[in-house]
């Protein structure tokens, strides 16, 4: 059985998005932009002073009317954000090979 982390902190970010950090201290920005048109439940979420009024709930974010987001999918979201600021690993640029000094006779 796996462990499943829970949302110990969100902080607003501005717009749709959601600063969420885990227990085992995962921190990323979610935007939850594309929530909005999941069904009903959501719908008030475009407002954003409702928006605003998340909470943690259960584990996850949670707003006053039900609505919420399974707390496995924000993590994925969280790690996808994190590899996407994550430094990339470049190979290191070709280098010519030393020139060979021609000898003149």
């Amino acid at each position: 059985m796996s462990y499943l982390s829970h949302v110990t902190a969100i902080e607003y970010r501005g717009g749709y998005v959601f600063r969420v950090t885990f227990d085992d201290d995962a921190t990323g920005d979610v935007d939850f932009s594309d929530c909005l048109d999941l069904g009903p439940v959501f719908f008030p979420l475009r407002n954003l002073s409702y928006f605003r009024q998340a909470r943690i709930e259960g584990g996850t974010i949670a707003w006053p009317n039900g609505a919420d987001i399974a707390p496995e999918t924000l993590y994925e979201r969280v790690e996808a954000a994190e590899s996407a600021h994550a430094p990339v690993a470049r190979d290191k640029p070709a280098t010519k090979p030393p020139r060979r000094r021609s000898r003149k006779s």
